[in-house]
């Protein structure tokens, strides 16, 4: 490969990072390796593409494929059929089965199924959205934030965003606009989309038939794991016309063929700096991985108290010990002093090759400006996570209560000077999801927000003027209790009444949440404020002149880190070599025979116990994939070459988690579930031939 550099490594578990290492070079430097990328849709790089895999892909096949991708809270989906129904995962439609189950009808143990569309159910708070478009708004950006310094920076650029949204997308409420901050603030690009807000649960397997292997097998190879469900999409109370589906292709995956996922990874490092890298290192990942242990010992003790206590764990318990594994991972990767050593001589380089120009950008300067800004960021860290960016825990009534408070101040004011989430152009996103009608657990949600105050308590110190502020003379228990127990929002009509009501009535209230937001967002806005000013200002000045050097030096041969937006990765059906073990690409149905045990993790649900005799045993369960992708890929569609659906992905493997930070060809693959085993257990064990007839039938 061209300009391609030969690092060595001591040790075996070093040399095993060599490609990943070697890929955050390069993301610095030349350009990525191999099948590394997530690329955007206007700079997706078709001839290099075609070239590695030996395709023949071309623009109609991307603006295909873009078309029929989705954008849904947290998570990537595809259309596949021509009146709205959605391919995603099991585990991100869990949160909506887990609103409308209950004690006597548990529908994350039971599954959901539908005979008819009258029985398909509304999803509380989630949103579809369809990449309409792209439009590069950077140079009006820059214009608007050029010369300003520090938190005024933050605000001139965040006005002017604000003020592009809504001038794209006016009052349409069909629409959603987006401006996209991409290689850390070397450029902005505007996202329509096409935006469905009556989303509806059609299909979702039992609890069981997806968590088959538990923990244990969580970002693994091989899975078992029946993570497929469908969704469909409603405009005016009936299915929406989406002829620009991709088509379902139930057929066996073959290993080394090309294949292709268009999806919304979430969060990506790989154009941090060092400093930047250290802080996440001895900062960020252990303060993570502490709290995601601490709340996963608090609900397993919590679950263990009743059968009730389990059921209304179950998502919960699963989300963190996901996220506990994969933090754990990040930082592992961090912890190898090879990695960052690579990553330091990527930034020398880039700093040496910049100033060979004669009109070099002062990249050692920027480089040296973040990694001063690490010091006051380190002394903001502990009120900033504990009064802002964390603040609440995971209490869904909290995160309602600041949401009325925070809009009612807000939306008096002129949507340019409002805090961003709160513009005129994402405000329909923000009351959807606090109006939507949803099932919460009072139980949990004072463990939750007992757990928050607790911690923030411990971060900020007892003495401190904000924690006294939170608590006054009350215990994080205590106060957790009453507010949960004495407030009324988790009614839609009373959340309805304060938000329509506005900032007289949000102050007129006497909710007991309410009044408790509104007595500590002062000191939740100032430290936001702070931060703003003192971090993320400076930083994202110094990144922006990174990423002006880079276009320089580079041009578009280099992705942007991921930000939720959509991309495309491309790679092959492809095992990989664990020490002296080959790790085949392909699982079958036989092998989730041979894997049961009987016992916990290991117990096969009874739904498929039951229908064992009429399953194919050759049908491939999952496929593993070179494809780059991390969080938010959830739910991607697994594309081949002739832009047809055989598959969704649903994970990756140990060492993808290595993926926020670079990309190892070598070890880091996707997970996905075939098409073809979602379609035989539709046939045979969850006897839904509507669906079946409607993801098989022909494109008019």
């Amino acid at each position: 490969m061209k300009n391609k550099r030969i690092l060595h490594f001591g040790s075996p578990r070093n040399f095993r990072l060599a490609w990943m290492v070697a890929a955050s070079v390069l993301a610095l430097g030349t350009g990525p390796l191999g099948e590394e990328g997530m690329w955007t849709f206007d700079a997706a790089p078709l001839e290099r593409i075609n070239q590695a895999l030996g395709t023949s892909l071309h623009q109609a096949w991307l603006d295909t494929v873009r078309a029929g991708a989705v954008r849904l809270s947290g998570c990537s989906a595809s259309l596949v059929s021509a009146e709205g129904l959605v391919l995603t995962n099991q585990h991100c439609v869990r949160s909506c089965v887990q609103s409308f189950s209950t004690a006597s009808h548990d529908y994350l143990s039971e599954g959901f199924f539908t005979a008819e569309r009258i029985q398909e159910r509304t999803c509380p708070g989630q949103s579809a959205e369809i990449l309409l478009g792209m439009e590069d708004v950077t140079a009006k950006v820059m214009a608007a934030a050029g010369g300003k310094a520090a938190g005024d920076f933050v605000k001139a650029r965040d006005a002017e965003v604000s003020r592009i949204e809504k001038a794209s997308c006016g009052g349409d409420g069909r629409l959603r606009c987006q401006v996209v901050t991409l290689h850390r603030g070397g450029e902005y690009k505007l996202y329509r989309y096409r935006r469905y807000s009556d989303v509806r649960l059609v299909y979702a397997p039992e609890h069981q038939a997806v968590v088959f292997g538990g923990d244990p097998d969580n970002f693994n190879f091989p899975r078992f794991a029946l993570d497929a469900a469908f969704l469909r999409i409603y405009e005016n109370g009936a299915p929406a016309a989406t002829p620009s589906f991709l088509t379902w292709s139930p057929r066996a995956p073959v290993p080394g063929e090309p294949v292709f996922i268009a999806g919304n990874p979430g969060s990506t490092s790989r154009l941090a700096t060092v400093a930047q890298l250290e802080t996440e290192r001895d900062i960020t990942l252990p303060s993570a991985i502490k709290r995601y242990s601490e709340i996963r010992g608090r609900l397993l003790r919590f679950a263990e108290e009743s059968a009730e206590h389990r059921r209304i764990t179950r998502d919960a318990i699963r989300g963190v010990e996901n996220n506990l594994k994969r933090s754990w991972g990040m930082h592992q990767t961090l912890a190898v002093p090879a990695f960052l050593e690579a990553r330091r001589a990527a930034e020398r380089e880039l700093v040496e090759r910049a100033a060979a120009r004669p009109d070099s950008i002062p990249v050692a300067a920027a480089i040296a400006d973040i990694a001063a800004i690490q010091q006051p960021a380190a002394g903001l860290n502990a009120r900033y996570e504990s009064l802002e960016r964390l603040a609440g825990g995971s209490s869904v009534l909290f995160g309602y209560a600041r949401t009325i408070v925070r809009a009612a101040a807000e939306r008096a004011r002129p949507s340019e000077d409002r805090l961003p989430e709160y513009s005129d152009a994402r405000l329909a996103v923000t009351q959807k999801t606090l109006l939507d009608p949803r099932s919460l657990e009072p139980e949990l949600e004072t463990l939750y927000l007992s757990f928050w105050l607790s911690k923030a308590r411990e971060a900020m110190g007892t003495d401190a003027p904000e924690t006294r502020g939170l608590l006054g003379r009350e215990s994080p228990e205590g106060l957790a209790g009453r507010l949960i127990s004495g407030t009324r929002i988790a009614d839609p009509s009373v959340r309805k009444a304060l938000w329509d009501g506005g900032l007289e009535a949000v102050r007129a209230s006497d909710d007991p949440l309410i009044r408790f937001v509104l007595a500590t967002d002062s000191q939740a806005r100032a430290i936001r404020e702070a931060w703003e000013a003192k971090v993320v200002g400076p930083t994202d000045r110094a990144a922006e002149k990174i990423a002006q050097a880079r276009y320089q030096l580079y041009g578009n041969a280099v992705y942007p880190d991921a930000t939720f937006t959509l991309r495309l990765s491309y790679g092959r059906i492809a095992g990989w070599t664990e020490g002296d073990r080959s790790i085949e690409p392909l699982t079958t149905i036989a092998g989730l025979w041979q894997r049961e045990t009987g016992a916990d993790p290991y117990q096969v649900s009874p739904k498929l116990s039951a229908a064992r005799d009429r399953l194919d045993p050759a049908t491939v369960f999952t496929v593993a994939t070179t494809n780059d992708i991390i969080g938010g890929n959830s739910g991607s569609p697994l594309i081949d070459a002739q832009g047809r659906v055989i598959g969704v992905v649903f994970d990756g493997n140990l060492h993808s988690n290595g993926g926020a930070y670079g990309y190892d060809g070598t070890l880091n693959r996707t997970v996905a579930v075939s098409a073809a085993v979602v379609q035989e257990v539709l046939q045979k064990v969850y006897v839904q031939p509507r669906l079946v007839e409607e993801l098989n039938r022909p494109r008019k």
